[in-house]
């Protein structure tokens, strides 16, 4: 009988997850609704199908009558990882007439010189049915023939400590002979959500982006003078390449002709959506992995400006580039955006 192997795969949402809009100082300010969302985690599917013969095996189970005794091999860290075992062999325990329809028993034993399973928690999983960076991996047994102790469970390490007892049990429920399409599909089903351990904030990062190379839009369609206003754009995104004050010294911006290609989209509006006399707003996307409700990284930033006069579209543009590339304070952005008169901002600032 040939035995398969079960793996959980995190993958990481590129879109959803948006933090407050904020608007320009000096200006009413509103604040967008909160729309974070954690990361998601697919579970790798296998075309394998239960035989009968390995369904009746469920009145026993593969594992015998005997307390199945599972040993740990975990880093050195300072984690409990011994209370990730037992919770989740603890939620096998008791749940196991309900969705296994035979009754099985665990010793934990962390150290055991002769265990029958060995849950390993490692900083990378072996690939697993065909994946590179499971976030779990098991076998799929339905039959006692099939163990050969002991029976290897691989879970990834950098999850929170719900996250990291789900994968436990998810990835144990395979030995228990569930596959992705059975009960409880709150666990066991083809998608989850993991959470990583506590990260730093964007807010709290000196560069809070992924990468320092830029793909630009413009939708100048509302603007009072395209042209002029893209040129305008196009003078800021020079100041930055050349090294403003505070800023990475390599940023580099290509503009693209479909929004969405691009990590910055600037847009001109007749209507505001930023607030009573705002003349601009902005709003990032990014990740959130430890689903803390705050942003990690960003990787998208919207940047509407509202019916302003061509020559200030520049000092509008900039500020947002800096504020949301790590200077939130304004004293700690470039010397322009810091504290600008009406007539400062409309002047030929990046020279």
């Amino acid at each position: 009988m040939r035995l398969l192997v079960w793996c959980v795969v995190a993958l990481v949402l590129l879109s959803g997850c948006t933090a407050p809009s904020a608007v320009a100082p000096d200006y009413s300010t509103t604040t967008a609704s909160d729309t974070t969302s954690p990361d998601t985690a697919a579970v790798a599917t296998d075309d394998a199908t239960k035989t009968e013969a390995a369904m009746s095996q469920r009145t026993t189970g593969p594992w015998g009558s005997d307390p199945v005794v599972v040993g740990i091999t975990a880093p050195d860290d300072g984690r409990n990882y011994t209370t990730f075992v037992e919770s989740a062999t603890a939620y096998w325990e008791d749940e196991d007439t309900r969705y296994l329809g035979y009754d099985i028993d665990y010793d934990v034993q962390p150290d055991a010189t002769d265990p029958d399973l060995v849950v390993e928690f490692r900083s990378h999983v072996p690939e697993c049915s065909g994946h590179g960076n499971a976030a779990g991996c098991a076998p799929y047994i339905t039959d006692e023939s099939q163990i050969e102790s002991p029976v290897v469970v691989y879970v990834k390490t950098g999850f929170n400590d719900d996250s990291t007892t789900e994968i436990v049990a998810h990835e144990l429920g395979h030995t228990l002979g569930l596959s992705h399409d059975d009960d409880p599909q709150s666990l066991m089903a083809a998608t989850s959500r993991l959470y990583t351990l506590p990260q730093t904030n964007a807010t709290e990062r000196e560069f809070p982006w992924l990468h320092t190379d830029f793909s630009i839009y413009v939708d100048d369609a509302n603007a009072r003078d395209p042209a002029g206003s893209r040129d305008q754009v196009e003078q800021t995104l020079d100041y930055y390449e050349d090294g403003a004050a505070g800023m990475p010294d390599n940023l580099t911006f290509t503009f693209v002709s479909d929004p969405a290609d691009a990590d910055i989209v600037i847009s001109f509006t007749n209507s505001s959506p930023c607030g009573s006399d705002a003349g601009s707003c902005a709003s990032i996307g990014g990740y959130d992995p430890d689903g803390d409700g705050a942003l990690e990284t960003y990787d998208g930033l919207r940047i509407v400006l509202v019916d302003l006069e061509t020559d200030a579209v520049g000092w509008h543009v900039g500020y947002w580039l800096a504020h949301y590339f790590g200077a939130e304070d304004d004293a700690e952005k470039p010397e322009p955006f810091q504290s600008a008169t009406y007539e400062e901002r409309r002047s030929e600032w990046w020279t």
